[in-house]
């Protein structure tokens, strides 16, 4: 028994944002229902960069696919957005409007629905701006915060996307315990703009505080003294943090530098700060007297937060990972790969793979007769193809 379980979510969305926030839903046990275009969503045959984005995002969830533009096929709309609980949608700003299918259409037909709407920006002078997860990090600070003073870069992820569909899903779940005092749904809206400044919101908070405007992180300016990363004798290299008065003594005396504990120009945190550019130095030399291995070995003994700097490729023999927290996932395409799952943890357990990633229309005949139609009537809609044949 998920938590969700019970729960019906009819998706209309693509790329990352809104499939995310379904994900989160899904996995927790929700009925996710992607309703997408007859020939599926343009994600599915994305390259590049873009080439998981499908298979990542979508599992435990079913696929209906409809000609919207047909009347029937915004029928069948109507009538599992009756059904729902939620409904969510990332498309541009009025799309869904047009064809009937916003908030004020909806939830006029079915009160308690929940609505929510992942967009570029929440209600001000941008909301009706499109936008993409690299815009709102150039306009949000946080490009700049990645990049180098001169060259702004955005985070190696889809963070935004992926902690607005998120925040969506926080949005959502709200709304369903209000609805169970009110018995109203209501509209929830998400945006890529607002999480990028709530990111950023500490580098601001640090400005207002110090007076001081905190520069990118390649050129940083650390909160701890000893917060690296350092070569290693085998030519490898290891980050390594030391954070607390307490850790820098363990740290001084496993590595033979006692010395160090009495100094007075390295007393305290904020001292080791000041210090950084001859303390740095000095620690390269007593850490590169080890290998990667033997250097983790050691520290892993002592209680020192370390880490190797990994690629993403190196994450699929993680044995911590592989310990639990994978799934086995499928790509429309064939291929077959491993994937971390949602980072949670509840009552001991991981939650687990119910169903790979839809094909086109999968569910189609499951999900028509569930709202009444029957099978000869179904047959005549994918004949006509107001339904895509399922694949």
């Amino acid at each position: 028994m998920l938590p969700l379980e019970g729960l019906r979510v009819v998706e209309f969305s693509h790329m990352v944002m809104g499939p995310s926030c379904g994900l989160v839903l899904a996995d927790l046990g929700a009925e996710v229902i992607k309703v997408e275009p007859l020939e599926g969503d343009n994600t599915r045959r994305l390259v590049g960069a873009g080439a998981g984005f499908y298979a990542i995002f979508n599992r435990n969830k079913k696929s209906l696919a409809l000609d919207l533009k047909h009347a029937e096929g915004r029928e069948i709309v109507l009538k599992l957005a009756d059904t729902a609980d939620v409904v969510t949608e990332n498309f541009r700003p009025g799309a869904l409007e047009k064809m009937g299918f916003g908030y004020a259409d909806l939830s006029t037909r079915n009160p308690r629905l929940v609505y929510c709407t992942l967009k570029g920006f929440l209600s001000g002078p941008y909301e009706h701006r499109p936008a993409l997860d690299e815009v709102v990090q150039m306009m949000g600070g946080l490009a700049y915060m990645t990049g180098l003073p001169d060259r702004p870069l955005r985070v190696g992820s889809s963070v935004n996307d992926i902690m607005g569909g998120m925040f969506a899903a926080i949005g959502i779940l709200a709304a369903l315990r209000e609805r169970e005092k009110t018995g109203k749904g209501k509209l929830v809206r998400s945006a890529l703009y607002e999480n990028t400044a709530f990111l950023v919101a500490q580098h601001m908070a640090q400005l207002a505080i110090t007076g001081e405007e905190p520069p990118p992180m390649a050129v940083k300016k650390p909160a701890w003294g000893v917060y690296d990363i350092f070569p290693t004798s085998d030519g490898d290299r290891l980050f390594v943090g030391v954070v607390t008065d307490t850790q820098w003594e363990v740290f001084c005396r496993e590595f033979g530098a006692a010395e160090l504990t009495t100094d007075p120009r390295l007393k305290t945190n904020g001292d080791r700060v000041q210090a950084r550019e001859w303390l740095l130095p000095k620690l390269q030399e007593i850490l590169r007297r080890y290998s990667k291995a033997e250097l983790s070995t050691k520290l892993e003994a002592i209680g020192l937060p370390y880490a190797p700097i990994a690629r993403p490729r190196d994450l699929f023999d993680d044995p911590h990972l592989n310990a639990g927290g994978m799934i086995e996932t499928k790509d429309p395409r064939g291929t077959t790969f491993k994937v971390p799952g949602l980072p949670l943890e509840l009552g001991g357990e991981r939650l687990a793979l119910r169903n790979q990633p839809p094909a086109v229309s999968e569910n189609a005949r499951e999900l028509l007769a569930g709202l009444g139609y029957a099978p000869a009537r179904i047959d005549a809609l994918i004949a006509s193809k107001v339904v895509a044949a399922p694949q």
